[in-house]
């Protein structure tokens, strides 16, 4: 089994960046496809980005691309999330999220294992 932690999450001014990170313990993240979703106040939560478990694949929700992107590091055992040219409608909590069975989803229930979240709000 494996934790996830955020960290990363602040208040920017619209057209800034932040960069979001999820460190996991327990297992090596390599195993696993990994994902971005974000839950606004009042909404359902919402795929954000996935990356495959080879770090090759990526696919991104419609409005966030081009101004974000998703990485990571097997070594480090972190997975992290650019944002860049943010917008008001980017304030969330994000949270990242591992799939076992490695389906490169966008489905919220294909995931195994959830972070706490991180808040990231940005002022207009």
């Amino acid at each position: 089994q494996v934790q996830l932690v955020e960290s990363g999450g602040g208040l920017v001014q619209a057209g800034g960046s932040l960069r979001v990170s999820c460190a996991a313990s327990g297992r090596a993240l390599s195993v696993y496809d990994m994902g971005w979703f974000r839950q606004a106040p009042g909404k359902e939560r919402e795929f954000v980005a996935v990356i495959d478990w080879r770090g090759i694949s990526f696919d991104y929700q419609d409005s966030v691309k081009g101004r974000f992107t998703i990485a990571r590091d097997n070594a480090k055992n972190t997975v992290y999330l650019q944002m860049n040219s943010l917008k008001p409608e980017d304030t969330a909590i994000y949270y990242c999220a591992a799939d076992s069975r490695r389906r490169f989803s966008r489905a919220v229930y294909d995931y195994d294992y959830w972070g706490q979240g991180t808040q990231v709000t940005i002022s207009s």
